[in-house]
């Protein structure tokens, strides 16, 4: 796949504007999910509903970093809390940019893009496009190892050796709620 950003420099200065604004704004991981979903559908024209997010320590260590994982064929993203504390105490800062390049990661890869290599592409692609280079979190899309060092990424179909404790985000993609009146 080649480059899936064509920007129009005007049109693009003001949906930077807009998007950065947005994920500036928003308040949790639904939040942050929905700001995803836009700026994925608005890139890329795809999209997809009814997932769900659980969070559990997936821990961590020099060797390998796992921000989050997607079971293929399955409606579930698994985010790490073992990066979020770690961010949360240290670079407080990084908190709102990291969660959406992440979940952005995962959200391309429920889309059917199983490449590790060409999902990391497509994000740090779209997050230049939707917020511009020097944004926070598309510099973490282009390498989360000069924020955070001590990580490495871990191979694309990593699992857990032991199953996780998993605790679901409720509310967590909107997108999927249905009113009967």
């Amino acid at each position: 796949m080649g480059h899936i950003c064509g920007v129009n420099s005007r049109k693009g200065f003001f949906m930077q504007n807009d998007f950065a604004q947005k994920l500036e704004g928003s308040d949790g991981f639904p939040d942050i999910f929905e700001v995803v979903k836009e700026g994925v559908e608005e890139v890329t024209g795809k999209s997809r509903a009814g997932l769900m997010l659980g969070l559990a320590d997936l821990g961590g260590s020099p060797q390998f970093f796992l921000g989050a994982y997607h079971v293929v064929a399955s409606n579930i993203i698994v985010m790490n809390t073992f990066p979020l504390r770690s961010i949360r105490e240290s670079r407080r800062e990084l908190l709102k940019p990291y969660i959406f390049t992440v979940l952005m990661h995962e959200y391309i890869h429920t889309l059917g893009y199983h490449d590790e290599e060409l999902t990391r592409k497509i994000t740090f692609e779209i997050c230049e496009r939707l917020l511009g280079q020097n944004h926070l979190a598309t510099r973490l899309a282009k390498d989360v190892t000069q924020f955070m060092p001590h990580f490495a990424y871990s191979n694309y179909g990593y699992f857990p050796p032991t199953e996780p404790r998993i605790r679901l985000v409720e509310g967590f993609d909107r997108g999927s709620v249905t009113y009967v009146s």
